[in-house]
């Protein structure tokens, strides 16, 4: 697996949630209000506290979960860089509130109290992100362990399941919701994976999350007069990669057949490898963007 360049550097909008989901569950936790969190019948459908079910849908009741929810939210930023960043708000939207929905339903018709409070937190946005986890992120190598095959996506898969179980039926409700949320914007419902906010959005939180930075407004239009790449891209080319201002180097056949496997045709994958010189979450961004149009 390739997760580009490190840090949050082209994913101002993961890093904004992630900061916000610590900050809030940090906040109400020294306050003793996580533990009152979480959805449940009584809760919406009879006294309808608002600030309750906004903040449940951010805020972790216990410390495992903030360090597993974080590290798995921390991971999906790969999917920011790939389809970009007002791209992948939209996801963020429909995700939390396509899960919320399928929460409301059971607590309205089942209104089993055996369910209690379901679990608080981003699951819908976290669980929802392992349904393009599983189909998009090809695996890089393989491994046993006492002789049980696992690849380097499994660490990825035992994070969410630790996550999913936690608190038995009242994680695994909301993260089944997630995961229902996930598969209805793979299939594009309404169109849904075409759908962006406008650049202002991604601005926004670039400015948020990262205050002190900088472009370099003419470097950046040199190089994409020459190159045919998006700026923005061009930007993420040139700090994560120093050869950028180098003559293209030939495109390395194992980037070719990771981006083969996420549906890409070879000679689309070559020509995007050469474009971002030989970085492939910037290629895959390219190709990506492409089939937007």
């Amino acid at each position: 697996m390739n997760g580009g360049p490190s840090g949050f550097q082209n994913a101002p909008v993961t890093r904004t949630f992630i900061i916000a989901t610590a900050l809030l569950t940090i906040l109400l936790g020294i306050k003793g209000r996580s533990v009152k969190l979480g959805l449940s019948y009584e809760e919406i459908f009879q006294k309808f506290h608002m600030w309750r079910l906004i903040a449940s849908l951010f805020t972790f009741s216990s410390t495992p979960e903030l360090i597993f929810g974080l590290y798995l939210l921390g991971y999906f930023r790969v999917f920011e860089r790939q389809i970009g960043s007002n791209k992948y708000s939209v996801f963020i939207l429909f995700s939390i509130l396509a899960s919320l929905l399928f929460q409301l339903l059971p607590l309205a018709y089942l209104r089993d109290p055996s369910l209690g409070r379901l679990a608080p937190g981003p699951y819908g946005l976290i669980f929802a992100s392992f349904i393009p986890f599983y189909f998009d992120i090809p695996v890089s190598f393989r491994f046993r362990i006492c002789g049980i095959r696992l690849t380097d996506k499994s660490f990825i898969y035992f994070a969410g399941l630790q996550l999913l179980f936690s608190f038995w039926k009242r994680s695994l409700v909301p993260g089944l919701c997630g995961l229902l949320a996930g598969s209805l914007y793979r299939l594009n419902l309404f169109h849904i994976r075409k759908i962006k906010f406008p650049d202002f959005v991604a601005s926004f939180f670039l400015r948020l999350s990262s205050p002190s930075s900088r472009i370099l407004p003419n470097v950046v239009s040199n190089v994409n007069s020459t190159q045919n790449i998006p700026s923005h891209l061009v930007h993420q080319t040139e700090e994560h990669n120093p050869s950028t201002l180098a003559s293209s180097a030939e495109p390395s056949e194992a980037f070719v057949a990771q981006l083969i496997t996420m549906g890409f045709d070879r000679s689309s994958a070559r020509q995007a490898l050469i474009q971002a010189r030989n970085d492939i979450s910037l290629a895959s961004n390219i190709l990506l963007e492409a089939q937007s149009h």
